[in-house]
């Protein structure tokens, strides 16, 4: 099922609980009916909750002192900042009514509209890894980045991370890029208050994790389903596009270009997130060696306090059939990678795009971005594949590529016309 497909199939859920809802004489119309939105979403999504300042950087030197301090490149830097948590009404990844939280952060100096970017960040196994739980940290650089720059940006903390209630459905792309637009939405409502409007023209961008979330929202925003905000650019960094395709043999194999620690992450991780949405196994103990794996990911472990309880290897990771479902998914887990793998395929996106990648990743094979690249234009659409080398951030070449990518994608983005509108 394509991403938009799910989003709609979605949205019909959450249409049909609110309605219990008001029937039950819940009283959560008035919100809903001031939030603009289409009537499928109407009465639980898009409605700004709360915002709070989170921080100030005053000048475009303390922006550019915050973005050398998390070892992003402070080039752009033009401005001070503005940084808000904004807590907003959205749905969960069963279609049902739920809350999430997110990052805005503004240019200081600047009135009036501002040309908006959407950042989706990587992945995270703890709720308070997420842009607006955390400063100056491999997080927000890149938030900062575009505000110091002069772009309004959203950077989403997904579902069941940062203040929003659950467990995080990771890799599930249809309810990324309804927290994304949601937030989208929200900061509409809020911009005003900061004496500013927010250009419809949406420059998408986001690494690893939010490479796909990024290609998730630009192909919503595409089909109409904000009546504002439309698709103005995307920008996607080292994303795991083809992840049943590409991502998950790579996890698996023998003489895997992937670091040994990280394909055993991965290959825990996306049994048991892809379990939460779409019943994958009926107990943990059927795919893991050692059923506690499960409880790893629960959100509040960190992620070095995951790394050092994981096994450190797939063989002890995994039971046969564990590993046997990775490698010739079906079921529950089948269904959710056709869904996450639908972000290159059968769509055509009308802005311009351009997808980055480092060489040498050692988190996500580069095979993804080649097989969406060749996908793209198998329908007839140009796309730039940007190799930003050799990069380094932490000992880590897919870290580096976030932080090169985002000074290669500001520099880009400020020279599309009104936010890339045509």
């Amino acid at each position: 099922m394509s991403v938009a497909r799910t989003l709609h199939r979605r949205r019909r859920v959450a249409t049909a609980a609110v309605a219990a809802t008001i029937l039950a004489g819940a009283g959560v119309v008035s919100a809903g009916a001031e939030s603009g939105t289409s009537a499928a979403r109407s009465s639980i999504a898009a409605t700004l909750l709360s915002a709070e300042l989170r921080y100030t950087l005053t000048s475009a030197k303390d922006s550019a002192a915050e973005l050398t301090d998390s070892g992003y490149d402070p080039g752009a830097a033009r401005h001070g900042v503005d940084a808000y948590r904004l807590v907003y009404r959205t749905i969960d990844a069963k279609g049902q009514p739920a809350t999430a939280s997110g990052l805005f952060t503004v240019p200081r100096g600047v009135q009036g509209r501002l040309r908006t970017v959407s950042f989706a960040h990587g992945t995270g196994v703890h709720r308070i890894d997420a842009p607006s739980m955390q400063r100056k940290v491999f997080l927000t650089g890149s938030s900062v980045t575009y505000a110091s720059a002069g772009f309004a940006t959203v950077a989403p903390d997904y579902l069941g991370v940062g203040t929003g209630p659950g467990k995080h459905p990771w890799m599930d792309v249809p309810s990324e890029a309804t927290a994304s637009l949601d937030l989208l939405r929200a900061a509409g409502q809020f911009a005003p208050r900061t004496g500013h409007t927010l250009d419809r023209g949406v420059l998408a961008t986001g690494f690893s994790q939010g490479a796909s979330a990024a290609l998730g929202l630009g192909r919503a925003l595409q089909a109409g389903e904000d009546r504002y905000f439309r698709l103005g650019a995307l920008a996607p960094i080292s994303g795991a596009y083809d992840f049943g395709g590409a991502e998950i043999p790579a996890l698996l194999a023998g003489d895997s270009e992937l670091e040994p620690r990280w394909r055993v992450v991965y290959a825990a991780y996306t049994l048991v997130a892809f379990d939460r949405v779409h019943d994958v196994y009926d107990n943990p103990g059927k795919v893991f060696r050692d059923p506690g794996v499960e409880e790893l990911f629960d959100g509040m472990h960190t992620g070095p306090q995951m790394i050092s309880a994981l096994p450190r290897t797939l063989d002890e990771l995994l039971t046969p059939y564990g590993r046997d479902l990775l490698a010739r998914p079906k079921g529950g887990l089948a269904a959710g990678l056709r869904g996450t793998d639908s972000v290159c395929k059968d769509w055509k996106p009308k802005a311009p795009i351009r997808l980055y990648m480092a060489q040498g990743d050692e988190q996500a094979t580069v095979r993804n971005t080649a097989n969406c690249a060749a996908a793209f234009h198998e329908r007839g659409t140009r796309v730039s594949v940007v190799d930003l080398g050799a990069v380094d951030y932490q000992k880590s070449r897919h870290l580096g590529s976030n932080v090169r990518g985002t000074a290669e994608v500001v520099r880009w983005f400020s020279t599309l016309r009104t936010g890339g509108n045509r």
